[in-house]
């Protein structure tokens, strides 16, 4: 991919006043009745998640006195992202960032306490990690008088009408990276075009992953000139380089896994796919007695509940915690967090969660640029570009269902030329990626000025 060229004047393309007032009205009278349907599920997350007290008043523009002192001492880049992926996808950009102009200055916004911690251990003088505030009119501009961004990036797929509004009335850009929109949101927003355009319209840029992602973005209403080819970041070959590897087969060696012991790993599993993984993992040791199943739940607030129901189906089971362990075992359930792409290092064959049970499926890019056979269920509608590319360069293997499933990791265990064919054939197929962090760093830079 080219560099983008640097972004247009494109006020003649942003919402008329009439067209945006209507659409803010529409949406602020929505919004409390949507909030009561939403908050109790929201608060039984944070519950379950726990540490919800921690940073609670940032989301209603509460801050302490000290974090005040210090956002009000600089301009600042504002990065918000909601949870793990998104977060992840951020603290590239802010990396990339600080390569490119060290004393930019980044507060970098998310949603879920994991993302926080994830955000929170790359906290530095230039890097403020906070709790996305709630789109309230008076908490968006409670927060932006403190903030005073010079540019908001919003990442992925996350629009926010009150901040985009108040960002736009005060002259800060808002730009959307890594922009994704799948066919059924895109339908959904389509039948409504005429209330959401205005909101789309008040995007400076939007970074798209595929040229395929055009059309399905302009018929929301964003105009073509807005639209950047960057490539994902979440495909670019710069991805996290796994680090803990010697630790962990450390780990497992000393748990009793023979050293030429088979690892099938399954990442981010959802409900209901643990226990068609277990029960496939019980038919095929009896071809490969020493096979090990490894299962990182996409929800790690799940484990207790699933440790006792994997153990009901007469397994042995182990939490990554509690390695090592003396005790013989045939799954682990990996209780911890940022360590996927380590097990992913490991695996001998991999598998995509929420792809065989649950629709959308999770992103396939990490394993196989991991350059590990990856196989995923029928149900991978949130990556249909990705997926589509894989399959096409033969670097991944969709099964139907669980007997599919079966016969496919069976099939790879006893071909290991074909799953290094397969990851081979999956790191060229996703090189056109490469460099997306770079690019979308330099629309930010143009639009805000930073240099």
């Amino acid at each position: 991919m080219d560099r983008p060229n640097p972004p247009a004047t494109l006020k003649p393309f942003a919402p008329s006043r009439q067209e945006l007032t209507r659409s803010l009205l529409v949406y602020r009278l929505a919004l409390p009745f949507a909030a009561a349907l939403l908050l109790p599920g929201f608060l039984r997350r944070m519950f379950r998640r726990g540490n919800f007290q921690s940073g609670f008043g940032q989301r209603l523009g509460r801050f302490e006195r000290e974090d005040c002192v210090r956002l009000k001492s600089r301009r600042w880049l504002w990065i918000r992202s909601i949870s793990v992926g998104e977060t992840l996808v951020a603290l590239k950009l802010v990396r990339a960032l600080k390569v490119a102009v060290p004393e930019v200055s980044v507060v970098l916004s998310v949603t879920t306490s994991t993302g926080y911690a994830l955000a929170s251990a790359e906290a530095a003088d230039g890097l403020f990690p906070m709790y996305n505030p709630v789109d309230s009119q008076s908490v968006v501009r409670r927060v932006l008088d403190l903030i005073r961004p010079i540019g908001l990036v919003l990442v992925e797929g996350e629009i926010w009408p009150n901040l985009m509004a108040d960002c736009h009335t005060r002259g800060i850009p808002v730009m959307l990276a890594n922009a994704r929109l799948s066919p059924r949101s895109a339908g959904r927003f389509a039948k409504s075009k005429r209330w959401v355009a205005p909101f789309f319209q008040l995007l400076e840029w939007v970074g798209i992953p595929d040229e395929e992602d055009r059309a399905r973005w302009e018929a929301v209403g964003v105009a073509s000139e807005r639209l950047h080819l960057t490539g994902s970041i979440k495909f670019d070959q710069t991805a996290k380089v796994a680090s803990c590897v010697p630790e962990l087969r450390q780990l497992l060696s000393t748990s009793g896994m023979p050293e030429d012991a088979p690892l099938w790993v399954a990442g981010s599993t959802h409900d209901g796919e643990e226990v068609l993984l277990v029960e496939c993992l019980k038919r095929l040791r009896l071809r490969f007695p020493t096979l090990r199943l490894a299962i990182a739940p996409r929800h790690v607030e799940r484990v207790a509940g699933l440790l006792a129901e994997l153990q009901a189906l007469q397994v042995s089971v182990v939490l990554r915690s509690a390695l090592p362990s003396a005790v013989p075992w045939e799954v682990l359930l990996v209780d911890t967090t940022g360590e996927l792409t380590d097990w992913y290092a490991l695996a001998s064959v991999t598998f995509v969660g929420k792809s065989l049970t649950a629709s959308g499926g999770q992103n396939p890019v990490e394993p196989a640029l991991a350059g590990k056979a990856v196989v995923f269920g029928p149900h991978m509608e949130n990556f249909e570009a990705v997926v589509r590319l894989l399959l096409a360069a033969e670097g991944a293997v969709q099964v139907v269902d669980e007997s599919a499933l079966e016969e496919a990791v069976s099939a790879l265990l006893e071909n290991p030329l074909r799953c290094e064919a397969l990851g081979v054939n999956a790191i060229h197929a996703l090189r056109g990626h490469q460099g997306a962090t770079g690019r979308t760093v330099e629309l930010v830079l143009q639009t805000c000025r930073i240099r």
